[in-house]
């Protein structure tokens, strides 16, 4: 089958973990899933893992089966109808209700994340109070509750920095304008720049800064985006092939075909070596911090 027709990775993988996980809270085998189903096991193994597109009304069944609510019923089986897209975009509140999010299930499973942010500071890098300043331009007119939830979320997901099994690795580069623009004020960009010389040291982050005296570099033309790679197994195979992340103002783009993943790799190694090194880069940090401090 041709690259250009064999659809998207993503919706199947990200349907196949909520489905293993529907089943595990359901108490349920793979075996007894399979017998109440009237499907065979290795049906149920490929849909788990991603490796086949489903019917809505295929996922109807099984959420039934594992006891899902309506709304999760709901959602799923929309992000059904996504598995034969040829690239996906997931447009926010669409198919997808408030808490199910693809991407923090895609950045949860991943081995290793390759970040490059032009503009504001990374989610898994953003302090509460800068968080909560992005999150209320980004969707105007948000009510304080559905604020605060999206700011908890926001800052749970950083634990995946910490966690004690396997965290990723992550390198992330900043342009200098992310430093420099004023977010929330200078108490809370102090606080935030405080916060990123705090993660950059931990074993592993690594944060590097583009400077504007690089002038032009990849990331000028290919803007935001995040390179994800997952766990190896135990045969040397990766267990989902490496997806490209890119947000934008109504959605995220999904990349995962192998030419689309070796063009951002590129990119993202040409802005690694445009960027400052890791002692530079906190220098850089802790002077614009200070700026912010007493500007």
């Amino acid at each position: 089958m041709a690259e250009g027709t064999t659809g998207s990775t993503v919706p199947r993988r990200q349907l196949g973990r909520y489905l293993r996980d529907l089943r595990g809270r359901a108490r349920l085998t793979v075996k007894a899933a399979a017998q109440k189903l009237e499907w065979s096991e290795p049906k149920i193994w490929r849909i788990e893992t991603g490796q086949t597109s489903l019917r809505s009304l295929d996922v109807k069944a099984m959420c039934e089966i594992y006891g899902a609510s309506a709304e999760l019923t709901e959602a799923l089986m929309g992000l059904a109808k996504e598995t034969k897209a040829r690239g996906w975009w997931h447009a926010y509140g669409d198919v997808i209700p408030e808490g199910f999010d693809v991407y923090v299930g895609l950045e949860e499973a991943a081995a290793s994340l390759s970040s490059y942010e032009s503009d504001i500071v990374p989610g898994l890098l953003q302090t509460e109070g800068y968080a909560r300043e992005v999150t209320r331009t980004h969707i105007r007119g948000i009510d304080e509750e559905d604020l605060d939830g999206r700011v908890r979320l926001r800052i749970e997901r950083q634990t995946l920095l910490t966690r004690a099994t396997d965290p990723p690795r992550l390198r992330v580069a900043l342009s200098e304008a992310v430093l420099r623009r004023s977010i929330g004020g200078r108490e809370v960009m102090a606080e935030q720049l405080a916060h990123l010389i705090y993660v950059s040291e931990l074993p592993n982050v690594t944060i590097r800064v583009v400077p504007f005296a690089a002038g032009m570099h990849s990331g000028v033309v290919t803007g935001p985006f995040v390179i994800l790679r997952f766990p190896v197994n135990g045969d040397g195979v990766a267990s989902e092939p490496p997806t490209v992340y890119a947000d934008g103002y109504t959605g995220g783009l999904y990349l995962d075909k192998p030419r689309e993943v070796e063009q951002y790799d590129a990119a993202f190694q040409g802005i690694w070596e445009t960027a400052l090194d890791d002692q530079a880069s906190r220098r850089l940090i802790s002077d614009v911090a200070g700026s912010h401090e007493h500007g």
